[in-house]
């Protein structure tokens, strides 16, 4: 399976010029799977809810969930995109999943970091796990990597997979999501941006890119520039993440010790 991501670097609120430039990289990139950034074709720093609003769309059915669905089906490709969602005036940061059959699902964004809980709702969807092509994919955004449970709960699931889109600002996170791979012996696709966004005084960011392919035994099997857009693809095994056991005797989910974990 040839799976891959973008590393963008988006121009805040101008949502078709970032779109249009992804759209282009997709049909270019000979791939099954492709994750792109959190919030991709917005920008990441809202001013505040109503600016998110503004620029969220409904999934299905917004025209930058439709934009992708042409691309997959054109492209012959599953999409894992973040995008601001707007549900009945409420607004999620979201991810979308399509694939050349069309619209596949969605998951909202479940910890939200920093001021995005001045701008967010936090996620309402239970974590879900997609069949794409037959390679069982779980999603998680951004900030969800710092709470182990999420790519547990994905992998406990069924996930092979981890679709990560990201804007990262934190320096540990793709060494933790070494961490998360070889905790369920699953792949992860972190696909982040890069550059610098401070629309909110006193609040610069400056997004660390490092979007990366990681195997289920830790092993990085490609990490982009710190500083630069970029994208790459790169070809798996699945049935690698399939197999569970370290060793003879040890199964990673048989072993687990469900009587211990339990907090009175």
């Amino acid at each position: 399976m040839r799976v891959g991501f973008i590393q963008n670097d988006p121009v805040f609120g101008s949502v078709r010029h970032n779109l249009d430039a992804a759209l282009e990289i997709l049909s270019g990139m000979q791939a099954d799977l492709v994750v792109l950034p959190e919030l991709f074709a917005t920008g990441y720093q809202f001013t505040g809810p109503e600016e998110a609003r503004d620029l969220g769309e409904p999934i299905p059915g917004g025209p930058t969930t439709e934009a992708l669905i042409e691309a997959a089906r054109a492209n012959r490709q599953f999409l894992v995109a973040g995008l601001p969602e707007i549900d009945e005036g409420i607004v999620y940061n979201s991810a979308v999943i399509v694939g050349p059959e069309g619209y596949v699902g969605k998951y909202r964004k479940a910890h939200l970091f920093d001021t995005e809980k001045e701008v967010f709702q936090p996620g309402n969807l239970p974590l879900k796990v997609f069949d794409l092509g037959g390679v069982r994919v779980g999603v998680m955004i951004c900030f969800d990597w710092r709470f182990p449970e999420t790519a547990r709960v994905l992998a406990l699931q069924g996930a092979e997979i981890i679709a990560h889109p990201a804007n990262l600002v934190l320096a540990h996170c793709p060494q933790a999501m070494i961490t998360r791979c070889l905790e369920n012996r699953v792949f992860a696709i972190t696909a982040d941006r890069v550059g610098k966004e401070e629309r909110v005084p006193g609040h610069a960011l400056r997004f660390m890119g490092q979007s990366q392919v990681v195997d289920p035994d830790g092993n990085v099997l490609y990490r982009a520039s710190i500083e630069r857009p970029e994208n790459h693809v790169i070809e798996i095994d699945p049935e690698q993440s399939r197999n569970k056991y370290l060793n003879p005797r040890n199964q990673l989910f048989e072993d687990r010790r469900e009587d211990l974990y339990r907090i009175d």
